[in-house]
């Protein structure tokens, strides 16, 4: 299995000196990948007391591609994973050019989670139809593929229209890797068709053992190998220590899991220094 880490911006803040000093860390530890979430806006609690606990506009969330292009100049070699990115509030050629981008300037390092996420007021304010977004993101995952892999692309499509044009620079990868992040029955038959991973984003429990088995079927109807499929699974801290830990990795080790990303954001770990001994005795944990 693939080790990971998530970026704890909310803990941290994001001053690059940081963002540049945590990734470092994850890297020099031996972490095969850097995850990073994705919210464009953030909703003002004084004027929806109704939100409850989900993000809002005090926590901080960097671009996730200008932040893994500045990182691309500060690391060698550990891969830069968006988990995931709110794919069909954003515009489709320009995800595309996006992500090119950062793929050459990281050197091909660049893994792509997406997902439609559950957040109304961004779409709105992104000029995207909320309705519609499952449907967008598989027609999008179609056409960002094309863009990444041939130098002129007609395409005509329910939301998108492309008439022989382009993306110059293509990326190191062609296609980049997409992994599809989430639990719905929807989610698992676009993963099996389009995706080359899946990131649950639940417990190794029965429910979890069920939405594989049903990925797997997906799989099989489409002709894909479930065995040659990433799935990759958080662990959190506050789940217990190095004990626990590695007896839930067991887990999702049963379960076929291929990659694990540990996850401290918003769990009371503390400033950078606490994250990153955090971050190493999770490492020394899996050793």
């Amino acid at each position: 299995m693939k080790l990971g880490i998530a970026l704890p911006l909310i803990d941290t803040g994001g001053d690059p000196a940081t963002v540049r000093d945590f990734a470092q860390a994850a890297e020099a530890l031996g972490y095969d990948h850097l995850a990073a979430p994705d919210h464009v806006l953030g909703v003002n609690v004084a004027s929806r007391p109704d939100w409850g606990q989900r993000n809002t506009s005090k926590d901080l969330f960097h671009d996730p591609f200008v932040m893994f292009g500045f990182l691309s100049a500060c690391t060698a070699k550990i891969e830069f994973s968006t988990q995931v990115m709110i794919l069909p509030q954003r515009q489709t050629a320009l995800v595309a050019k996006q992500a090119a981008q950062v793929d050459i300037l990281c050197g091909g390092r660049l893994r792509l989670g997406v997902g439609v996420g559950w957040n109304p007021v961004e779409y709105e304010a992104l000029g995207q139809e909320w309705k519609t977004r499952g449907r967008r993101e598989a027609e999008q995952i179609e056409l960002m593929n094309r863009l990444w892999t041939e130098r002129a692309v007609s395409f005509e499509g329910k939301f998108h229209r492309v008439r022989h044009s382009g993306l110059n620079p293509l990326p190191i990868q062609r296609p980049i890797p997409i992994w599809l992040g989430g639990a719905s029955d929807a989610t698992l038959k676009r993963a099996a068709k389009y995706a080359q991973g899946w990131i649950p984003l639940s417990n190794p429990d029965e429910e979890t053992r069920g939405r594989l088995a049903t990925l797997h079927g997906y799989l099989g109807e489409e002709g894909r190998d479930p065995g040659a499929f990433g799935i990759e699974c958080w662990i959190r801290v506050k789940n217990g220590g190095p004990d626990e830990w590695r007896a839930a990795v067991d887990q999702w080790r049963a379960l076929g899991v291929t990659h694990v990303t540990f996850y401290t954001s918003g769990q009371g770990i503390g400033p950078l220094d606490k994250q990153i001994e955090a971050m190493r005795r999770f490492s020394e944990a899996m050793r």
